[in-house]
């Protein structure tokens, strides 16, 4: 086991160097300053309302995830915010390259067709040019991005969210949402090449929360604080974030 984990950090090590070679010059002037932690276009409007029938347990959940991010994940991600920004933001790349054949069989879904042949074209860019999507080409291309899930398309279609819920360190979630993210898994293209083995995939998937988490871990916080009802304020902005992601 200790010489798989070194094998595995070494690896990890020679990545990331490879990664800060080409990103210091390529990234720097890529790198804009990161959107708030929920994001809303000017005069937008959406109907808050979410049925939210556990709420007593959904409001102890949302305490302990609370106490877990600010005890364990965020000194974990302010010190993995040692790693350069540019490299963080090709990681970041890297993963956001692989959902986007989701993003693209969410668009034909959708019978979106011009939006699914723009993600399909990322992705070809970005894996190619971009070098297995570390770097994004195509957006310099004027392809620009629009990512799709199947709690989306469930939206398109007139599917409501059902009722809210709280999970576990994953956090915000409806009935709806919570049910997508088993046709996610399944309509993505990358998981039926790619099988591994579940401390594998949970190494994998921790990265990516980690990096992406690294760009605005103190805008949580900061809400969180400044909240008169932080659970009321994070249900809400939820909702609001998925009614824009649907009716974009």
């Amino acid at each position: 086991m200790k010489d798989y984990f070194f094998k595995y950090c070494c690896k990890l090590l020679i990545l990331l160097g490879f990664i800060a070679t080409f990103s210091a010059a390529y990234a720097q002037d890529e790198i804009e300053e990161e959107d708030d932690f929920f994001f809303f276009e000017e005069g937008q409007t959406f109907d808050d309302e979410i049925a939210d029938p556990f709420e007593p347990i959904n409001r102890v959940v949302f305490t302990i995830n609370d106490r877990l991010f600010r005890a364990v994940l965020s000194p974990v991600v302010k010190t993995y915010r040692l790693v350069p920004r540019p490299v963080r933001a090709s990681v970041s790349n890297f993963y956001s390259n692989l959902t986007t054949p989701l993003s693209a069989v969410n668009a034909v879904l959708q019978l979106d067709v011009p939006n699914a042949g723009s993600e399909l074209s990322r992705f070809i860019v970005n894996s190619t040019i971009g070098i297995l999507g570390f770097f994004d080409p195509a957006t310099r291309l004027g392809i620009e991005e629009d990512r799709e899930d199947f709690g989306q398309t469930l939206g398109h279609y007139g599917v409501g969210h059902g009722f809210y819920i709280v999970l576990p360190i994953l956090s915000f979630s409806s009935f709806r949402d919570l049910g997508s993210r088993v046709g996610n898994s399944l309509l993505n293209p990358i998981n039926h090449i790619w099988d591994p083995e579940l401390d594998d995939y949970i190494a994998f998937q921790t990265l990516d929360e980690v990096n992406d988490l690294s760009f605005n871990v103190d805008n949580y916080t900061s809400l969180y604080d400044s909240a008169l009802d932080p659970y009321a304020f994070f249900r809400s902005a939820y909702v609001q974030v998925r009614a824009g992601d649907v009716n974009k």
